[in-house]
């Protein structure tokens, strides 16, 4: 009888063994935990299609983020609901503005024991629901930079350590840093999201943040789902522009372009477990068809096993508990 040289099972006979030869293991402080805050909100508001999910006046702000920091969860990415929309998304860059007073609340509150990162972008705040200015009957890359830079500029005088642009408007980051620099924000980073497909994983988010576009799509400025080499060119042009940060957005579907983007580029990466991602896990699981933390375990790993240094997650909180119990 022929017996195999080499047995692989060696490796995994007891829990142990097992512990000894992972390769990639899953923390808390990998998680970046999203968190929405809506101007005038009196009370909590459910997100109806991102269960456990929720919208929080400004006076939940900083329980939230007691919650997050016990967790041992390291940052936050804040996302704002204005009552005010207009054309130019004026409410964006007002320095009283909804995620201004949440960024300053909570660092007044918590100094540095978590990091505020901020969504750049215009489609919470415009009218029309477009991540851009609107200039005849096409989004203005041009004047888009002109405001997102100013909502940079904004969130980093309200305390935020990273303003994170997400309007993929060509020349987004080289703005927004030459804006900051120039008001003397050096220390403020930029996580860009650097190659944000254009995606139907986002359904979800657009209910929550209410900033599905009124008319027309976002083909002209997110990337089509079929091009890994368009993917692979906006992250290097974020990098040569100097970006902290790169991020794929969505994660699962695009752990190709994660682990490509590691393999070839020296830089922190980030991928967004985004809202879609969330929402099939969580209705699986409530029809009792997979279980839960096992599943987002895996999903997790699975990103971080691809080249993901960091990940925003809607799972953040939910995953750090097991994660704690592990």
């Amino acid at each position: 009888m022929s017996f195999p040289t080499k047995r692989l099972r060696r490796l995994r006979i007891s829990e142990k063994m097992r512990d000894l030869v992972q390769e990639t293991r899953l923390s808390p402080k990998d998680f970046i935990c999203p968190v929405f805050v809506q101007e005038d909100l009196k009370e909590r508001v459910k997100v109806e299609s991102m269960t456990e999910i929720e919208r929080l006046p400004l006076e939940d702000i900083n329980g939230e983020v007691q919650t997050i920091i016990d967790l041992g969860i390291p940052a936050i990415m804040l996302f704002g609901i204005p009552t005010q929309k207009d054309e130019a998304g004026t409410s964006a860059f007002d320095d009283n503005g909804i995620v201004q007073k949440a960024a300053s609340q909570i660092r007044e509150k918590f100094g540095d024991k978590i990091v505020i990162m901020a969504d750049v972008c215009l489609c919470q705040f415009t009218s029309t629901g477009h991540c851009g200015i609107i200039s005849g009957d096409k989004i203005d890359n041009d004047i888009s930079l002109d405001t997102l830079s100013k909502i940079a500029i904004s969130l980093a005088k309200s305390g935020v350590d990273t303003v994170s642009p997400s309007a993929m408007m060509d020349g987004q980051v080289s703005a927004i840093r030459k804006a900051l620099d120039e008001k003397g924000f050096t220390d403020v980073s930029i996580m860009s999201h650097s190659a944000k497909h254009r995606s139907n994983f986002y359904a979800p988010f657009r209910d929550a943040a209410e900033c599905a576009p009124k008319f027309g799509d976002r083909k002209t400025y997110q990337v089509p789902y079929t091009n890994a080499r368009e993917a692979m060119m906006e992250i290097e042009t974020d990098i040569e522009e100097g970006v902290d940060i790169v991020m794929i957005k969505p994660a699962l579907s695009y752990l190709d372009i994660i682990s490509e983007t590691r393999k070839k580029f020296n830089v922190p990466v980030a991928a967004y477990s985004v809202s879609g991602e969330y929402a099939l896990v969580k209705a699986a699981s409530q029809l009792g068809y997979v279980n839960e933390d096992n599943i987002t375990s895996e999903i997790l790993t699975s990103i971080k096993r691809a080249g993901a240094d960091m990940i925003v997650t809607y799972f953040a909180k939910s995953a750090a508990r097991f994660l704690q119990k592990s």
